[in-house]
């Protein structure tokens, strides 16, 4: 796994082979990044980070230049992971939350410029996330819901849906505030 871009591009980063995660591919992220890039402005953008792993696009998102990242995830050994390496490589606009992200969206009433959610693939559930999203204004206006699911899932039945790229078995499917 390494950065991509900004402030820490180049940087290589070894996760645990215990984690319980999936990481989106350097391929799948370069790509992703590359589409983001023509459409929003990364310095002091907030972002929430849904699942978030190995905090893989969390970082890439700090590395960036975005003034916040919300990182939540439902292991305690992801968190402690990325506790870790945003405290050694000075990523202070980090903030990593374990909790049930279902919840956690219930909760939570910021509204933030980007929103990214990487869930199991298994996940029955992940069509509920945009759903919650948009009905809590969890998205500042012209903000972004970007979920990562397989490409055989088809999101694009909810009205804030724009678009989905396939990278393999891998899909973002894209929605818009």
């Amino acid at each position: 796994m390494r950065i991509i871009g900004g402030s820490l591009k180049g940087l290589r980063l070894n996760p645990p082979k215990n984690l319980p995660v999936r990481p989106t591919t350097d391929l799948a992220k370069e790509a992703l990044f590359n589409i983001l890039l023509n459409q929003i402005e990364f310095e002091d953008i907030d972002v929430l980070d849904l699942f978030c792993g190995t905090g893989n696009i969390s970082y890439e998102f700090a590395s960036r230049g975005a003034a916040k990242v919300i990182s939540v995830d439902r292991s305690i050994h992801c968190i402690n992971y990325i506790k870790d390496t945003s405290r050694r490589h000075g990523l202070d606009q980090i903030k990593i939350f374990r909790a049930d992200i279902f919840k956690y969206l219930q909760l939570e009433t910021d509204p933030y410029n980007l929103i990214f959610a990487d869930p199991p693939y298994d996940l029955n559930q992940i069509p509920e996330i945009p759903k919650i999203v948009f009905d809590k204004n969890l998205l500042k206006k012209d903000g972004l819901l970007i979920i990562e699911h397989q490409s055989m899932q088809n999101l694009s039945n909810h009205p804030a849906f724009v678009e989905q790229r396939k990278y393999g078995h891998s899909s973002f499917s894209f929605f818009k505030n």
